[in-house]
């Protein structure tokens, strides 16, 4: 019996260096081909490969132009301030006609609270060429056609769905006695909102708000129907860049977009991590 247990204790260990091995693959091929970036970004020639003072770790290899090439070049400082624009807009709507339609759609008294919960999350089903001429079609009609309220608007479609997702889970562990309780004590709707629900359900307000910014700031394909020259966003000078001037400036923006990206994962983690901490104080 003592050799049988050793046998399957050794089995397990080896499954478990094999099962980490091949995480660790991966993880490698996924995100080597992404870290490779990075360094790329800091070439000082206007190459896409690794020089030679590079690889010896020269000085001279080295340079930040392409960093600078974001700050004086019209064209990417009119790319970043219409993505900041557009995102925190898109971001401040999504957020809040979200929180409003996941307070509605938590509630057990919501008529056809399935059907309306369908068409809300739709945006993450249809494929998003599909929504991105169906809303060039539409805006061509009305005149919002490559104009900055437009893509906000049609942004704060596709952020939306985050929001009542994130919200609607934090919702799940609710007590919702706390109400009756505020009422009880006469609390308004409007003063229970705020001092009862906000704080116990802000984590997954702010969690929804980071992915709604996240979707607008890196969204090329309803950017690249609806916007003008005016209105191009970080995305689609980036993907002009590929297209028609090859240059590294596009490793640098793409370099800032992982940073901000990892960023915002930590951040929502934490917000994550918080809101687990509230429910179990609650409970």
């Amino acid at each position: 019996m003592a050799d049988q247990n050793d046998h399957y204790g050794l089995r397990y260990k080896v499954w478990r260096v094999v099962y980490r091995l091949l995480c660790v693959s991966v993880y490698a091929f996924l995100m080597l081909p992404i870290l490779v970036i990075i360094p790329l970004s800091f070439n000082a020639q206007p190459y896409f490969t690794f020089t030679r003072e590079m690889l010896t770790f020269q000085s001279d290899g080295f340079s930040i132009r392409w960093y600078q090439e974001l700050v004086t070049n019209p064209n990417w400082r009119l790319a970043i301030g219409n993505s900041l624009a557009i995102a925190l807009a898109a971001t401040a709507l999504s957020t809040f006609l979200g929180t409003l339609a996941a307070l509605g759609l938590s509630s057990p008294y919501m008529p056809f609270r399935k059907s309306v919960t369908s068409v809300v999350l739709l945006p993450l089903i249809v494929p998003l060429i599909v929504v991105a001429a169906g809303t060039y079609f539409f805006y061509s009609q009305i005149g919002l056609a490559q104009t900055l309220p437009g893509i906000i608007i049609a942004h704060t479609m596709l952020g939306t769905p985050f929001v009542v997702i994130t919200v609607t889970a934090t919702l799940s562990g609710f007590d919702r006695g706390l109400l009756r309780a505020a009422a009880s004590l006469g609390a308004t709707p409007f003063r229970t909102f705020f001092k009862v629900v906000m704080p116990l359900i802000s984590p997954g307000i702010f969690s929804g708000a980071l992915f709604a910014f996240v979707i607008s700031f890196d969204e090329p394909v309803i950017a690249l129907f609806l916007a003008g020259f005016d209105q191009r966003t970080v995305p689609i000078q980036m993907w002009s860049g590929i297209r028609e001037q090859l240059s590294p400036d596009i490793l640098a923006a793409a370099t800032l977009l992982i940073v901000l990206s990892v960023l915002l994962l930590l951040t929502a983690e934490w917000l994550r991590r918080r809101s687990a901490r509230l429910r179990s104080g609650q409970s």
